[in-house]
């Protein structure tokens, strides 16, 4: 750090007496500290004030890509990453023109900029003491706050967190100060090189319920929902979402507002109002110095502001395509003009028609982000059973809700909303909104069900009939077409395609131009990863679709067989808990898969990893792991076909941006037929330490090959720890480590340190047994992936006692097995211990 020094500036005659005064101080041997300014000091251009422990650093700086002179400000940056990653601008609507920039504290108390060429005033802290008052300093703390307070006391008299940029940080404050009327907000930049106030600001509004907003200008453009007592309820992943920080709520006389607390030892965090207006949160990878950003609000298209109009609900399809309708009782006013026409009310209500105020009834609108509560009335005393007696009694009441769901009985506390609702979206683990109907309209609908249903399909069916006739010529010669390309190449290759059958496969193609196009060219900066067989890049298609596209390696006989595994199995299999092949593409000696992008990578990148394991929390982590086994549920039982993945492990595990698991990569799997239980193979392939024990040595496989394999992620899952972790504290491998924590009622030592605070003792407890017991040696013992699911989903189902599994030691390299004619596995030995430690 450079020590700050006297500079000869051309300053006016108040700060001029100050500068004097601090050269003959540092002349006389005193000086500046590292993170303080004395009254009477000053930085000027090329230094800066750093932080205690280093994290944070103030000083000069000019956006990347401006030229140096041309625009200056005063910020404070993260040390580690530089001056391209300012939270915090002074002067962000003010910049110097100029090197010559000063901060000094003047005689007032206050922090002043000063453009030293001109010596006017850039910015200032209005920083007001008392003449009496003792002396102040600025002091730049390690949680990147920079406070002016008085030196005897400590007392803050001013602080960078109460005026936040577009940042906010670990102990920064959201929301508003009812006593003063200030507000901690975020504004965007302007540009990511400018960081003048930009059009977006995201505020707490406190109008009915607490609701975060993001306006750009004058109009709404996103809301998070109205706080519920547990989070804000458009966002109810929020607390899972905060792997890295904890949300503290106030809500009271003083202060409406929320902050975020650090957890211990956890990596850096930012949340960040991007030019766009969306939030990013941010988080630094030290080993990798890099900050990766995580896009959270808003989500999709139904995250924007009233994009269904009034009474109009927006869903998100498994296309993620977003979906205006409305419910029971109501119409669109204009299909094309949802956001502005909304739904109308098929029957008016009856309320005070016939002297009844009761004459009308609720329905139950299930899993919604609750309505912008401007036009509500909150009551927090009131229990639901009274809010639902008050908006009857009242003839403009059209919705309530509870205002807060913690406790039982649905929760707690009234909102009522008059006339309209509008914002509503349907989203998982959302909450119940209960909508005012006429209690006539459910005689009407069962009155005009027949009158509407019978010539609406025989319209529906004519129009159909019609249509297919115009284009079924064509559409049948693409189809037949596409589908003798795609025979003919899997024929090509394949020595046993009876799964395929004579069944049509319809599956679209994407022509090669596209898709070189998509990725640039299958440019290295699109590129994802790569693997056993190619590469895998990311690419944009058609209406800005994102995908993965998986360009198998040229002349690889394996990456013919994947192709064709993937092409039969997972174009005709369809689960939320599956990744979904779209297209696939045939040129030539290239072959490409095209699959759905799943933003959060796989999941190894989370659980091995030391700064991001924090961010899967144990609600996290037990959602994937009920996730994977409902996916292989259903390739084991509820698919039409039987299949044995063979390669389960945890870089096949996708992860969407909701943090729901995905399976990937059928390149290996095989299907069994009729009332087939079993099958032999010589060609053994797989990754070891996944591997039942019966497949890697005889090469014997069924549907508990995979439950083997699940057990190893599971126990993965929970500790953090690699299968392939050999004498971990004495043991030979993770199984061995944990079964006898297992055996000595020290099962809890295996958890992930990172879990402490969020882990679930009987939900980690219940995991590791049904890891172990899917682990066990005899494939008879392992559990169906039927039974794991019913152990996962009800607590009161009885667990059974897990037997000693076997133990793999590995020499060599650790990865994919190769092909294994002989039976025996050349660089694997098995070992047991015939009694538990």
């Amino acid at each position: 750090m450079a020590t700050p020094t006297m500079k000869f500036l051309n300053l006016p005659s108040l700060i001029l007496p100050i500068l004097l005064l601090s050269h003959r101080a540092s002349g006389a041997g005193g000086g500046i500290a590292s993170d303080t300014l004395s009254n009477g000091g000053n930085i000027t251009d090329g230094e800066t004030l750093v932080s205690t422990g280093g994290s944070f650093t103030l000083g000069f700086f000019s956006p990347l890509g401006v030229p140096t002179k041309s625009k200056r400000y005063l910020g404070i940056w993260f040390t580690a990453s530089g001056a391209d990653t300012v939270y915090w601008v002074a002067n962000r609507d003010t910049p110097l023109h100029t090197t010559s920039g000063v901060l000094v504290i003047d005689t007032s108390g206050s922090l002043r900029l000063l453009d030293g060429s001109s010596g006017k005033t850039a910015w200032s802290s209005n920083t007001t003491v008392a003449s009496t008052s003792p002396s102040t300093v600025a002091l730049l703390l390690d949680s990147g706050n920079l406070v002016v307070q008085e030196q005897s006391s400590g007392r803050i008299l001013w602080q960078s967190f109460d005026h936040p940029s577009n940042t906010m940080l670990a102990g920064m404050k959201f929301g508003k100060n009812l006593k003063t009327g200030a507000e901690w907000s975020l504004t965007s930049w302007r540009a990511t090189n400018d960081p003048a106030t930009g059009e977006y600001r995201r505020v707490m509004d406190i109008k009915g319920l607490p609701d975060i907003v993001t306006w750009q200008g004058n109009v709404k453009k996103y809301r998070s929902g109205p706080w519920n007592g547990l989070w804000f309820s458009g966002v109810p992943d929020m607390d899972s979402d905060f792997k890295l920080l904890s949300v503290q709520m106030v809500d009271n006389a003083d202060e409406v507002s929320y902050a975020l607390n650090a957890t211990a030892g956890t990596p850096s965090t930012r949340m960040v109002l991007d030019e766009a207006g969306k939030l990013q949160v941010l988080v630094w990878f030290p080993t990798s110095r890099v900050w990766r950003s995580y896009p959270w609000v808003p989500r999709d298209v139904c995250d924007e502001y009233a994009s269904c109009g009034a009474f109009g609900f927006c869903k998100v399809d498994t296309a993620s395509i977003p979906l205006c309708s409305c419910v029971e009782g109501f119409s669109p006013v204009n299909q094309s003009q949802w956001s502005s026409g909304g739904c109308r009310r098929d029957v008016q209500l009856e309320c005070g028609s016939n002297g009844t105020a009761g004459a009308d009834r609720f329905m139950v609108v299930k899993g919604v982000k609750l309505p912008d509560t401007d036009n509500a009335t909150v009551d927090t005393s009131a229990t639901l059973e009274q809010c639902k007696e008050r908006c009857l009694a009242n003839c403009s009441c059209v919705a309530y809700a509870p205002a807060d769901i913690r406790g039982d009985g649905g929760g707690s506390g009234c909102v009522m909303w008059k006339d309209s609702i509008v914002d509503v979206r349907y989203i998982e683990n959302g909450q119940d909104l209960y909508l005012r109907l006429a209690k006539s309209e459910s005689a009407r609908n069962r009155k005009n069900v027949a009158k509407i249903v019978l010539p609406v399909m025989a319209s529906v069916l004519v129009l159909t009939a019609a249509a297919t006739c115009v284009v079924w010529v064509c559409k049948r010669r693409v189809k037949r077409r596409n589908r003798d390309i795609l025979k003919k190449a899997i024929l090509g290759y394949s020595n046993a395609p009876n799964e395929l059958g004579d069944e049509n496969i319809e599956l679209p193609f994407v022509s090669f131009g596209e898709i070189a196009a998509a990725t640039n060219n299958f440019s290295e900066e699109n590129m994802l990863g790569r693997g056993g067989f190619g590469k895998v890049y990311k690419g944009t298609l058609g209406q800005n679709i994102e995908v993965a596209i998986k360009r198998l390696g040229q002349g690889s006989g394996q990456g013919a067989e994947e192709f064709r595994n993937e092409v039969v199995l997972i174009a005709k299999l369809q689960h939320r808990n599956l990744v979904r092949l779209l297209g696939c593409c045939i040129h030539g000696d290239e072959k490409l898969l095209i699959y759905e992008y799943l933003p959060n990578k796989s999941l190894d990148f989370f659980i091995f990893d030391a700064t991001n394991k924090y961010l899967l929390d144990w609600p996290t982590r037990f959602k994937i792991i009920k996730g994977i086994s409902r996916g292989l549920l259903y390739l084991h039982q509820d698919s039409r076909l039987t299949i044995i993945h063979r390669d389960l492990k945890p870089s096949n595990i996708l992860l969407d941006a909701d943090m729901n698991p995905k399976i990937s990569d059928f390149g290996m799997a095989r299907i069994f037929g009729g009332n087939q239980l079993e099958a032999n193979t010589n060609r053994v392939v797989g990754t070891y330490g996944y591997m039942s024990p019966e497949y890697a040595m005889d090469g014997a496989f069924s549907v508990k090959s995979d439950t083997y394999g699940f057990g190893v992620i599971v126990l993965e899952i929970i500790s953090g720890l690699k299968i392939s972790l050999t004498h971990y504290r004495g043991f030979p491998n993770l199984l061995a480590y944990a079964w006898s924590l297992w055996i000595d009622g020290k099962a809890m030592d295996l958890v992930d340190s990172s879990l402490a605070k969020s882990c679930s003792r009987t939900e980690a407890l219940r995991c590791i047994q049904i890891g172990l017991l899917c682990v066990q040696d005899n494939p008879n013992y392992r559990p169906l992936m039927s039974s794991v699911v019913t152990m996962l989903e009800n607590e009161s189902t009885p667990l059974s006692v897990p037997k000693q599994p076997v133990y793999f030691s590995y020499a060599g390299t650790q990865g994919t097995a190769a092909e294994n004619t002989s039976g025996s596995m050349n660089n694997m030995t098995l070992t047991t211990v015939l009694e538990g430690r």
